[in-house]
């Protein structure tokens, strides 16, 4: 190999490793600024802490047995509004 070779190379080298040095800061700045940005509100209608949600699992029903279970909740709704 010749001198230009071996120049060509590191110069390569120090390239690559400025590179990668680079987007590593980058990426620690970008976590540190998200770091220091507040939290996002909640949305109004969440539930808070401990407050118990009614939900139903769907997931092992029929077609008719969702129908029922859908109408069940609208007369539920319905009487509660």
């Amino acid at each position: 190999m010749n001198n230009f070779e071996v120049f060509f190379y590191f110069v390569c080298f120090a390239a690559i490793g400025g590179a990668a040095f680079a987007m590593m800061w980058s990426n620690i700045q970008s976590i540190n600024i998200e770091m220091r940005t507040p939290p996002q509100p909640k949305h109004p209608e969440a539930p808070e802490v401990g407050e118990q949600v009614m939900y139903v699992d769907v997931s092992k029903m029929n077609n008719k047995q969702f129908a029922e279970q859908k109408e069940r909740l609208e007369n539920l709704f319905e009487k509660g509004s």
